[in-house]
């Protein structure tokens, strides 16, 4: 089958690759970009652990044709740290213990950007409600609520 050729912005860069039509946006990222962080979970979009932002808006990428990503902008968890300083939502993670095995971490994580994009003060029903289409099957979710909600206390310099 013929590649298509696609350019796109991942992360903030200028990226192209070249994609199988039937190929996942996860799979483009994982295989022709290197960018391993999102993880196939499913494969169906029920677990949210290939979890990316595609032009602001959260996407399972398992869902998404690599060629959809034509002209885009796509965040993955990769670009969420600033050099070497960590986000304060991957720092309250660490803080709060919010991870165990993982592998779920980095869509919970881009997840959790999304809403606090959207809505920087959320009520610990909106934080459930947002992220309950990423799941976890260590944690019990309890921590990942409270770093979350942490976090975007500290983005709002709240005391």
């Amino acid at each position: 089958m013929t590649r298509i050729h696609v350019t796109a912005t991942v992360n903030g860069d200028p990226v192209e690759f070249l994609a199988d039509p039937r190929e996942t946006l996860l799979d483009c990222l994982r295989d022709h970009l290197g960018l391993t962080g999102s993880k196939e979970g499913c494969g169906t979009g029920d677990c949210g652990a290939c979890s990316v932002q595609m032009d602001g808006v959260l996407v399972c990428s398992c869902l998404v044709l690599g060629v959809e990503a034509e002209g885009r902008s796509i965040d993955t968890i990769e670009g969420m740290a600033t050099g070497g300083d960590l986000h304060p939502l991957q720092r309250k993670f660490i803080e709060h213990a919010a991870l165990q095995c993982g592998f779920c971490t980095p869509g919970i994580l881009v997840a959790a950007r999304a809403l606090l994009d959207q809505n920087p003060d959320p009520t610990e029903q909106e934080v459930r409600y947002w992220l309950a289409g990423n799941l976890c099957r260590c944690t019990g979710y309890d921590k990942i609520i409270r770093a979350v909600m942490d976090a975007a206390a500290e983005l709002r310099g709240a005391a």
